[in-house]
């Protein structure tokens, strides 16, 4: 059955916010909140309640439209927002101490034995806690390094889509994950010598 609704009017709307109405706000809102909080979910740093942190992204949103030029299409600037800010909470988060075999629990550190000893697969019952002890991992990164990295190699994103995203050049996010892969590495390193010593 085809779909009967008109294409959002991106830019009425846009106009008609900009002169103030309220209702026009909302659908702006209501428009762009599936992007932002994929964005938000996919970014989002502990201990931050994603609907605070959308309503926040929002907030920016509209406080900044005079400074929407159009330079880019509208999605992508919010897009730049949303991840900026997320940046920003990941920053203001404090500095986590020294990540250690300890940390893990019974699963996570029984799933990386087995990756690190290679002696038999994961159990695909352990999924969940790989998934973890992957998160545990990128969060003793920075803000930057991690938001690469779960862009180029969680999300399967394109160095292109990571630029239009982030507004850095590409040279830049392929430098980024360079590095954040190095960490990663010797994280990972350094949690095997504390397993075995």
């Amino acid at each position: 059955m085809p779909d009967d609704d008109p294409p959002f009017d991106l830019a009425g709307c846009l106009e008609r916010v900009r002169r103030q109405d309220q209702a026009a706000a909302r659908e702006l809102v209501e428009h762009l909140y599936p992007l932002v909080i994929r964005i938000v979910r996919s970014h989002l740093p502990r201990r931050v309640a994603e609907e605070d942190l959308a309503q926040e992204i929002f907030l920016k949103m509209f406080t900044r439209l005079a400074q929407y030029q159009g330079a880019v299409p509208f999605p992508h600037w919010v897009s730049r927002i949303a991840v900026t800010t997320c940046i920003d909470h990941l920053r203001a988060q404090k500095r986590r101490p020294e990540f250690r075999w300890a940390d893990l629990s019974e699963t996570e550190a029984e799933v990386l034995d087995n990756v690190i000893t290679n002696e038999n697969d994961v159990p695909a019952n352990d999924a969940m806690a790989a998934h973890e002890l992957v998160h545990k991992l990128l969060a003793q990164l920075k803000p930057d390094d991690q938001l690469v990295i779960r862009m180029l190699d969680l999300e399967q994103k394109t160095i292109a889509e990571i630029a239009a995203i982030t507004g850095w050049n590409q040279s830049l996010i392929k430098v980024r994950a360079f590095r954040a892969r190095r960490k990663l590495q010797k994280l990972f390193q350094e949690l095997q010598r504390t397993e075995r010593s």
